[in-house]
């Protein structure tokens, strides 16, 4: 419709234009009279209020009649407003769907974690990530010496791995700097740390941006407290900084005994507590072991509401050993340490990959001192725990990583078979998910 069109008689718009723009006047009115005379006495108080009301009551007719006019245009065909219904009524279905999906609280931190949470969310919608904020290396770091903020980084991954939005916003947040005082600084984290002025404290910051990205499910600091990380070695050293506890341990030809935070009452966030508490699952990992995993589970009160939650409890073991943290380790003394630090067995799982890595990229991480973690399942089935195991692994850019996908369908059929088999309640979300996976599954061949 062209513009010129918009000024003939008989399309009942332009009244309605001009009684909203008499409504304005009336109310600028009103406030150019208190402004210059304010109030002298009881009935020139009621003239301005019935003033000011008329005028707000003006707009409002001016809007509904307005817009009823603009639709009756569309109908007739004199405006042009083309809605593509297959892809909306799609979309529509597709967050209905999601919605029905089972409550997950992912617990972690590092790349592993935001790789996994992007498989997750095609099959729910009420995923709760419960990130580290222990980092205090790379641009992360910079920016909580900085500015003193918790550190954005593994929160920003999550949050882009949960976000619906398109790959040019992705991977303008991933962008990072290559000259200059803001080096090696990711645009996310300056996003994030833009957002956290603007806001009263970082987990606001954090719903924020999630806001703004369209994010499936929730992201949110495990505290809000100034976390530090220390470990002590088995050659009795104590080390701080989550950045350099690997590198120490490597340079001091030693391995990690424990670690534990600075402060070491760091108060978790009621949400997270209470996320916990009505999970259908909770998944811890994969990540680092001890610098992304259990640093988690040493703020207060988590690993209680863990143990308390009568959700599946799952562990995803890491694909690779990893150096200076778990050299050697295999798949059982992962759980070992996660039980030494909350001195109770809690876990119900452990997703292990049993896939093959090409050997000439096996040889290259062993130069690096990394090795595939082993399954002993004599040992696992000693410490109570029940292996599930699958073919995860994915190469990308010559790193391996966990498929995503492959991933997500076999913790997503775990917990169906069970978790909510056993639940009556849950059966609606069972059927849900078992068409889920098997449209998933169509996909991908």
């Amino acid at each position: 419709m062209k513009f010129t069109d918009w000024l003939k008689p008989g399309i009942k718009v332009k009244r309605w234009v001009l009684f909203g723009m008499m409504g304005v006047i009336f109310i600028a009115f009103g406030l150019l009279e208190v402004a210059q005379h304010r109030f002298y006495n009881g009935y020139y108080k009621a003239f301005w209020i019935h003033l000011n009301l008329m005028g707000i009551f003006i707009i409002y007719i001016a809007i509904t009649q307005g817009m009823k006019s603009i639709i009756g245009l569309i109908n007739k065909g004199y405006l042009n407003v083309k809605l593509d219904s297959r892809k909306l009524e799609s979309l529509m279905y597709e967050k209905r769907l999601l919605v029905k999906g089972p409550k997950l609280v992912v617990i972690g931190g590092g790349t592993g974690l935001s790789t996994m949470l992007r498989g997750l969310k095609y099959y729910t919608s009420n995923i709760t990530a419960i990130v580290t904020v222990a980092d205090d290396g790379g641009g992360s770091g910079d920016l909580r010496e900085d500015l003193g903020i918790l550190p954005p980084g593994d929160i920003r991954n999550c949050i882009l791995a949960l976000a619906d939005t398109e790959p040019i916003m992705e991977d303008l947040l991933q962008y990072r700097f290559p000259d200059g005082r803001l080096k090696n600084q990711s645009f996310g984290n300056l996003f994030l740390a833009a957002m956290d002025g603007i806001s009263n404290n970082f987990e606001e910051a954090v719903q924020k941006m999630s806001s703004v990205l369209a994010v499936t499910g929730r992201v949110m600091p495990v505290t809000l407290d100034n976390m530090v990380l220390k470990a002590k070695f088995k050659n009795g050293k104590i080390v701080e900084g989550e950045s350099v506890i690997p590198e120490k341990a490597l340079e001091e030809k030693t391995a990690i005994d424990r670690i534990f935070i600075e402060p070491e009452d760091a108060k978790p966030l009621p949400d997270a507590l209470k996320a916990i508490a009505e999970a259908d699952a909770i998944i811890l990992g994969p990540g680092s072991l001890y610098t992304s995993v259990i640093p988690n589970l040493l703020v207060k009160d988590i690993a209680k509401a863990v143990k308390r939650s009568s959700a599946l409890k799952l562990y995803v073991s890491n694909i690779m050993t990893q150096p200076g943290e778990t050299d050697g380790y295999d798949a059982g003394d992962h759980i070992s340490a996660i039980y030494k630090h909350v001195h109770e067995s809690f876990l119900d799982y452990i997703i292990v990959n049993a896939g093959k890595i090409d050997k000439q990229l096996e040889e290259k991480y062993k130069t690096e001192g990394s090795q595939l973690v082993k399954i002993h399942d004599n040992k696992l089935k000693k410490l109570g725990v029940g292996v599930i195991e699958g073919d995860f692994v994915k190469v990308k850019k010559g790193f391996i990583r966990h498929d995503p996908e492959k991933l997500a369908s076999i913790l997503i059929e775990t917990i169906m078979e069970k978790k909510l088999s056993f639940d009556r309640k849950k059966i609606i979300e069972y059927f849900y998910l078992s068409e889920r996976l098997k449209q998933n599954k169509k996909i991908r061949e």
